[in-house]
């Protein structure tokens, strides 16, 4: 009796594990369509990570919006792509060393001004940094995201904070939303939580990168592709990339050129800097 009680209680957690075990990726959930998405918004045109430069990219023809994620030092999500405040603002410091209330105290356009006369714009002296909700809030369902969890490991709740907003904005299904991380961990807890996201492991190689059958079998167990950077692949890399299924959007181009060859290549997605000009090729 004792035995055979035991295989029933054998069978039955064996039973709930399985029906609990996160779904795996499925790569269809993204449209088949090749994507654009506007690198941190429309960068070259705009200060990026701000309002008006992912108004800008989604009018110059991108299909996702990128939004790079950090923390503020009272816990709320904003857009920013380094992780201190002094390249894209007039303040100094990390960003989880300023409260929500400082961030917004800083100035996130004039530095764009200086730097980039050619496209200057006296309303760009005006902006702030935004937090994500500001930007879920404003864009609503209308708009595609890309999000990238920033150096996760620094910021506790990273992945909670913002699954919870992605629900209160009903943006969960129908890959209204992709994620993207160089931590697995990040991506891994953000499957567990809520398997329907698409996830894309971020790769960065510091020379002619290689893909292995152990690799491609460990990133499937969670994401539904892959983001190199693009000057360390080849024609083989994406190739056997694709055949294993693997979804593949490297960054960051912005030659019609590099562009051209990749597509030959496989890639089914490209992160840019040049949104319309990119655009307007490809979609011509």
């Amino acid at each position: 009796m004792k035995k055979k009680t035991l295989l029933i209680w054998g069978f039955t957690l064996f039973f709930i594990w399985g029906c609990t075990k996160p779904e795996t990726p499925d790569p269809s959930i993204i449209s088949d369509s090749f994507i654009i998405i506007g690198h941190r918004g429309a960068s070259t045109y705009a200060p990026e990570h701000t309002l008006v430069s992912y108004q800008l990219a989604q009018e110059l023809g991108a299909d996702y919006i990128e939004i790079d994620l950090q923390m503020s030092k009272d816990g709320v999500l904003v857009a920013m792509h380094d992780q201190t405040v002094d390249r894209t603002t007039n303040g100094i410091g990390s960003v989880e060393s300023h409260s929500l209330e400082e961030l917004k105290r800083l100035n996130a356009g004039s530095w764009f001004n200086k730097k980039f006369p050619l496209y200057a714009d006296s309303k760009y002296e005006y902006l702030t940094v935004p937090t994500l909700e500001e930007i879920f809030a404003h864009f609503g369902k209308e708009t595609n995201y890309y999000i990238e969890t920033k150096s996760p490991d620094k910021y506790p709740e990273m992945e909670e904070k913002l699954i919870r907003l992605l629900r209160s904005y009903d943006l969960i299904d129908g890959a209204k939303v992709i994620i993207q991380s160089f931590s697995e961990k990040s991506l891994k807890r953000i499957h567990k939580a809520e398997p329907k996201i698409p996830l894309i492991q971020l790769l960065s190689y510091q020379k002619p990168a290689k893909l292995t059958e152990a690799e491609i079998k460990k990133w499937k167990q969670y994401a539904v592709g892959i983001g190199p950077n693009y000057q360390m692949v080849d024609r083989a890399y994406i190739k056997k990339a694709r055949r294993a299924g693997l979804l593949v959007h490297p960054y960051t181009v912005n030659s019609k050129q590099d562009l051209d060859q990749l597509i030959k290549w496989g890639i089914t997605g490209v992160f840019t800097d040049l949104t319309d000009s990119l655009s307007k090729e490809w979609k011509k």
